[in-house]
Parts: C-alpha cells; structure tokens; sequence
C-alpha cells in the first residue's frame, strides 16, 4: 500500500489556523442552524411537533412531496442513463449542444424555471386555452409541480454519470461486441454494474433536490394549502402566519432528509471505492 507523505510545506500553527478556521465556517454557517431547526421544532413539546406533521394541510403536503419525487426520480434516472450513453458511446452533430442544455437547469433560476411553465401551460399561455377546453390543468395543480421538478432535477443523474462513463472509455462494452453480446446484454452486464454506484449517487442527489425544491414549484403550485403545496412551501405558509413551532416541525423533516442523504452519500462513496480498490 503507498504511503501518504506531506505534500505542503505550511508549519504546524499553520496548520491549526486552516483547520480551526474551516470548522469555525462549518459550524456557524451548517452546524448551528441545523440544531437550531430542531430545537425549535420541539421548544414546545413532542405534541405540538407531532401535531403539527399529522394535521391535514402537512400530511397532505408530504404526500403530494413523496408523490412529486417518485415520480421525477425514475424518470430523471432513466433519462439520465439514456443521455449518459449517449454522450459517452457515440459520436454525432450535436453532442455538445446536448451536453449543454444538460446543465441548462443549473444555469437558470428556478424561478424563470417555473416562470416559463406558467408561459406554456397557463391559462393565458401557449396550451392554456386548449387545455381550458379539454378541463384539464396542468399548472396550480399536481402535473404542473411534477413538471417543474423534473425540470429542476433533471441534469443530476446524468452529470453523475457522464464523466465517470467518459472515465471508462468503450474497451469493454467494445468486447463484449466482439464475444457477440447485443445491446441490452452490453448495457445489463457490462455498463449498469460499472456506473451502479455513480447512478445510485445522482440518484440520491436527484431525491433531495425533489423533495426541497422550493423555487420553481413555488410560481407553478399557486399555492393551495392542502392540494399544491408542498412539504417546502408548507413550512413557508405556517412561518409566514407566526407557527413558528410548527414551520419548524415541518423543516425538521427535509433537515431530516438531507443528514440522511449525507449518511447515504458517505456509504456510496465508501463502498465505490472499495469496489473501485478491489478491481485495481
């Protein structure tokens, strides 16, 4: 096994100054305002807190919160692996403008996101009025939500994927071609097994975008308590009408999520790289 050696010729107190400062950063700016959702949730007992995640507005909002990521994150998923083969086995005109509108999303605003959704489908928009005139909404209602995320969430499985495909060239799936496999035998047995862990991990990135995306669902939900809002526009409903307790009852959840998500990250990582050390 190689040794580690020093690389930075910094002195000790050096050192200590770098080390105290960045744990100075991360406790003000993420440690502390983490606790501080917690404490708040339950500054006034258990029962308010269970209460104000069982009344009808909030489990109504974590549901359609659930609903909103089971959908968007398959489909993200798929798409995502689609893009990424894409991108990384074939050659074609194009292939960087694809690559960009990828990272569209993360260029534009959330807000302009569901702005332009309200463009589209509003009742004053381009499919407004034929929607009108089939009885059928799409923004102010669940479709319009699910749209919105997907649109937002849409490059994180992909932007996983495609350096670390781009990293493993085309030698295998190139063999496998040559022993006679076809496509989806490539794709089942040679792909999927060497990206499963960067795929599990935009995944999980994928999930908690979905379920705290504010911004977009935001503009397309009109917020409807009990029908359109979500588990982040509920928390912003019941701040705004000073219960405190219960807004934060509701953020303990999502800060619930993303500590989760970090456990989950650490242990993808973990075994993507004693998988990536045994392989070597």
């Amino acid at each position: 096994m190689a040794s580690h050696k020093n690389v930075t010729t910094e002195s000790l107190g050096v050192k200590i100054l770098l080390i105290g400062a960045a744990c100075t950063v991360l406790t003000f700016f993420l440690l502390m305002p983490l606790i501080a959702v917690f404490l708040e949730a339950f500054r006034q007992g258990a029962e308010v807190f269970v209460k104000a995640l069982t009344e009808p507005a909030a489990m109504s909002a974590i549901k359609l919160t659930l609903l909103t990521a089971a959908i968007t994150v398959p489909f993200n998923a798929v798409f995502g692996l689609a893009a990424a083969w894409l991108v990384t086995k074939f050659r074609f005109p194009g292939r960087s403008i694809l690559v960009s509108l990828i990272d569209l999303p993360f260029a534009v605003s959330p807000v302009i996101a569901g702005l332009v959704w309200m463009l589209i489908f509003g009742s004053k928009g381009w499919f407004g009025p034929w929607l009108d005139a089939h009885d059928m909404q799409v923004v102010f209602d669940t479709p319009g939500i699910i749209i919105a995320t997907i649109f937002v969430t849409f490059p994180f499985v992909a932007r996983e994927l495609i350096p670390l495909m781009e990293t493993q060239g085309t030698d295998e799936e190139e063999a496998a071609v040559t022993l006679g496999a076809h496509g989806w035998q490539i794709f089942r047995r040679v792909t999927l097994p060497n990206i499963k862990w960067g795929l599990l991990y935009g995944i999980l990135l994928c999930n908690a975008r979905a379920m705290g995306e504010f911004g977009a669902v935001s503009v397309v939900s009109g917020h409807i308590r009990g029908k359109t809002n979500t588990l982040p526009l509920q928390v912003e409903v019941l701040y705004n009408e000073y219960q405190s307790s219960a807004a934060f009852a509701c953020a303990s959840l999502l800060a619930l999520l993303a500590l989760v998500t970090l456990i989950v990250k650490d242990v993808i990582e973990r075994y993507a790289g004693h998988a990536g050390s045994k392989g070597h």
